[in-house]
């Protein structure tokens, strides 16, 4: 059976929109809404397999249901400015692709789609109609299958229903869902409804009589007294709301099969306007070198793969005749402990302006071993000339190029010999957190290389490099990047000020998580699944008081289930209700938690549920041999410039329970060694009160007051002596909430008081601490003026959401404003402890090494003789990082594992 697929055009951009991050281009054009429409249309296409295809937009001109809307309530809400001007491109980019394209005057597009899906389904073909609109679901059938996208966080889910399953969802027939819109109504597409009826009453009105007309017919049998009234009182709304919820499924309209027969998406037209959009995950779905011209074909084509052992050596010797220049590139594929080839790319040495691009397998005498020393050697006469190596992704490559008795002696400083152009790239857009080598080629060279994915798919880089000839294509590609970048992007970066961030913080550090990643921590096997089953344990405790509280077993996993049993079954009040039932969110359920205990148990069972699943069960997939956890610590992942952990992560083991913490006994020192921790106390506070100059809260710290209990005192006028523990934990609330933007809502909801209250705590916080305010103020206004804001070292986030139209999204924007430059000179002060840290650990040819970084704290190995050293460095170094007008404070302790380090 043929098969055609129908789509929204503005109810999928607007989901896009408003589902996907504020993306913009170079140019400052938004971009979000088109790349995920884009990113939805490719699934449907991919998983349908379509003959046909068209999209339906509604026309500018006013339609029926503009019209009858308007006589109810004056006009629907305004499209956002930002979503409006990507509607025209858009259309642009769907008429390059050569998808068909539908819009009438006086129909919306729900009337074109209806209409054809239902002449395409008399004329044997299989429909998927694609909306975000559930009015749509009224001409779903056995034969057309709405389809409904979901885009959060930049991922689309799609939810799918025919005929049975609008009945199986909904208990009532697709031609019903006209009846159930008509009384439940939907703000999303300015259907009143009639008012108190909600979808749970809507639906058993329906499952009883079967209509609208017949529960007006029936409105006396009708039990509970205000349901009637609201419906007798309402009939005029409820005849509108009809007629706003139906769909004109015999519209005239211009569609024909022969313009809608899918053709060549990826022409030289559609492949201009993705590049110009900056669409650069999609480009690789074009054929790369067909429409950029000989010039940048002849770039990526130019790798040489040597093979011969004579022809590797007199490339190597080459190289290190070349006259002092700025960059090599230089590409290495291994990983973690073996080489399987180096691509590099520099200048010709007799003819400089030409670039010569090589390849060097690991094969037959070119072993890993040779190619390691030959890198070394290279390294060592490169630097010597004051040649700087550019690469990608350099943090665990060091061992490659280094002698480690260089990397002990001299410490962070041979650093200065590399350019990872994947720090330079981040550091100049923090915002994408996802750098590829062919991001960097199309961002800063205006070239378009095949990505990884494109050429190995999900490979693995020790596969993939057997296939010599692709790997040598791509490795090239990623060497000549390198190379050709690495100058502008210094530049870009000198031009931002931060020149001194990449080569004084961010390239060091690299060497240093390198280090840590390979040392890894070391786990008890045993005593880690003695610590699971105590979490079972505990677990089946809780399942057996949360079903006697219920007076039913039932699956506690299921939201569906908790929501029932705990809003419908047990009657409890104040839930939030959603489409689809009530929401069992954590928030949710915290608010709860004083209506009655079985809140209490059932958060403690998701905790411990989720505990065991991570961690007690989850980190036996993550030792090693040698029975350590090696975490991936990332530095390009966030916008702040803070550190994150991955596979595993481990710097969210818990903290908050009792329970939770015993996790960290698991993680034993290496015999001979004891584990030392230090950690900075309030250190965003501190550098608030550095940054805002305010003299109050300078003052608690210069007094050495416990900041909290000062703030209590200040806050709720109060002598120091008498303020209660109530009000400290009130007051720290507010110290911390300030620090993230926060609202008087969002304390409401973290102290469990009014909003009024919060509003109130908020303005005499405000008040004791004037300089805050202004500072944060002055923090937001210079945001959008220039568009991004800076730490104290200079590091720079954008903001573009403080331009939107779009009120949420301002307002995350002035938070970000007033949180950055906060939490980011927090992250940049302990990377420069770090940093320090570890080159007196190796510049002292001492054994201790430092393994993990947790946010403010730093968790070092040392050697049971070296403790008391490693304390008075970690100590001199920690509150050295950064000269504050408060100083700098830190805790430091020492245990056999890591729960003893407190």
């Amino acid at each position: 059976m043929s098969k055609i697929v129908l789509i929204d055009g503005h109810s999928i951009l607007n989901r896009a929109f408003f589902g996907m991050p504020n993306l913009t281009n170079s140019k400052g054009f938004h971009t979000g809404a088109i790349y995920g429409f884009l990113n939805i249309l490719f699934r449907i296409l991919e998983e349908e397999q379509p003959e046909f295809l068209t999209v339906a937009f509604d026309e500018a001109a006013p339609t029926f249901r503009h019209k009858i809307y308007k006589a109810y309530k004056g006009t629907r809400k305004p499209m956002p400015q930002e979503l409006r001007e990507q509607v025209p491109v858009i259309k642009d980019v769907l008429s390059a692709m050569n998808i068909c394209i539908v819009s009438q005057p006086g129909l919306e597009a729900d009337d074109i789609l209806a209409t054809i899906a239902l002449q395409a389904e008399k004329d044997g073909l299989a429909v998927s109609l694609v909306s975000g609109d559930r009015d749509l679901l009224q001409v779903a059938s056995d034969v057309i299958k709405i389809r409904i996208p979901k885009t959060k966080g930049g991922r689309s889910e799609i939810e799918d229903y025919h005929a049975e399953d609008v009945k199986r969802v909904y208990q009532i027939e697709p031609a019903r869902f006209i009846d159930l819109k008509a009384l439940m109504g939907d703000s999303s597409d300015n259907i009143p409804g009639v008012p108190k009826i909600g979808e749970k009453t809507a639906t058993q009105l329906l499952v009883q009589y079967g209509s609208l007309d017949a529960i007006y017919g029936n409105l006396s049998d009708i039990e509970k007294v205000s349901v009637k009234n609201t419906l007798a009182e309402n009939k005029e709304l409820a005849d509108l709301s009809y007629r706003l919820a139906t769909i004109n499924t015999a519209a005239q309209t211009n569609f024909s099969y022969e313009q809608a027969k899918i053709g060549d998406f990826y022409n030289a037209a559609a492949y201009a306007l993705f590049k110009e959009l900056e669409f650069k995950n999609h480009l690789s779905r074009f054929d790369v070198g067909r429409f950029d011209g000989a010039q940048d074909e002849a770039r990526q084509a130019d790798t040489l793969v040597l093979e011969d052992l004579s022809a590797v050596e007199r490339c190597f010797a080459a190289l290190l005749t070349l006259a002092a220049q700025s960059y090599v590139g230089i590409y290495p594929l291994c990983d973690s402990s073996s080489l399987y080839g180096v691509a590099i790319s520099a200048p010709n040495p007799q003819s400089p302006e030409e670039i010569n691009t090589y390849y060097i397998p690991r094969q037959g005498f070119v072993t890993a071993d040779y190619l390691g020393e030959k890198l070394r050697l290279l390294a060592h006469g490169l630097r010597d000339k004051h040649i700087r190596m550019a690469t990608f992704d350099i943090k665990n490559k060091y061992d490659f190029f280094l002698e480690a008795s260089i990397a002990g002696t001299e410490g962070v400083a041979v650093t200065a010999a590399f350019f990872d152009i994947l720090i330079a790239a981040y550091l100049l857009n923090p915002l994408k957190n996802d750098y590829q080598a062919e991001d960097i080629a199309d961002e800063h060279l205006g070239q378009t290389l095949e990505t990884y994915e494109h050429l190995f798919g999900k490979m693995p880089l020790p596969m993939a490099a057997l296939q010599t000839e692709i790997i040598a294509k791509y490795a090239g590609a990623v060497a000549r990047t390198a190379y050709l970048s690495a100058p502008i992007l210094m530049e870009k970066l000198k031009e931002a000020g931060m020149e001194a961030l990449f080569n004084e913080m961010e390239m060091p550090l690299s060497h240093v998580l390198g280090d840590m990643e390979k040392i890894g921590i070391l786990v008890e096997p045993q005593q880690l699944k003695e610590y699971g089953e105590t979490l079972s344990g505990r677990i089946a405790e809780l399942e057996e008081l949360i079903y006697g509280q219920a007076g039913i077993e039932f699956n506690l996993n299921s939201p569906k289930q908790l929501s029932d049993i705990l809003f419908n079954q047990m009657n409890l009040p104040g839930g939030k209700k959603t489409k689809t039932g009530y929401s069992t969110a954590a928030d949710v359920l915290e608010q709860l938690a004083p209506k009655h205990p079985i809140i209490k148990d059932i958060l403690e069972y998701r905790g411990l549920a989720k505990l065991k699943s991570t961690y007690a069960d989850g980190l036996f997939a993550y030792i090693a041999a040698d029975e350590r956890i090696r975490t991936h610590l990332k530095q390009t992942i966030t916008a702040t410039g803070r550190l994150s952990s991955a596979d595993p992560n481990l710097q969210n083991i818990p903290m908050r329970t009792p329970l939770g913490r015993l996790i960290r006994k698991v993680f034993i020192a290496t015999p001979g060694y004891s584990f030392v921790s230090a950690d900075y106390s309030q250190i965003e506070l501190r550098v608030l009160a550095h940054m805002s100059e305010d003299d109050q809260l300078i003052a608690a710290y210069h007094m050495e007051e416990d900041i909290h209990r000062a703030t209590a005192a200040k806050v709720f006028d109060v002598p120091l002596k008498e303020v209660t523990q109530s009000q400290r934990s009130n007051a720290k609330a507010v110290n911390f909430g300030i620090v993230y933007g926060i609202s008087s809502f969002g304390l409401s909801q973290d102290l469990t008081i009014s909003v009024k209250e919060a509003e109130g705590y908020i303005s005499q916080y405000f008040a004791t601490y004037p300089q805050v305010k202004t500072f944060l103020d002055e923090t937001v206004e210079q945001a959008k003026a220039q568009g991004y804001v800076t730490t104290l070292f200079g590091r720079r986030r954008p903001v573009p959401e403080l331009n939107s139209s779009v009120y949420s999204q301002r307002s995350f924007g002035e938070r970000v404003a007033m949180n950055t430059p906060i939490q980011g000179t927090a992250a940049d002060i302990i990377k420069i402890a770090m940093i320090r840290v570890w080159d007196r650990l190796k510049k002292a040819g001492l054994r201790s090494r430092l393994i993990l970084q947790i946010h403010d704290e730093l968790l070092l190995e040392a050697a049971v003789d070296e403790v008391e050293t490693v304390k008075a460095i970690l100590m001199e170094e920690m509150m050295g990082a950064a000269q504050l007008l408060v100083a700098l404070e830190v805790s430091m302790h020492c245990g056999e594992d890591w729960y003893e380090c407190g």
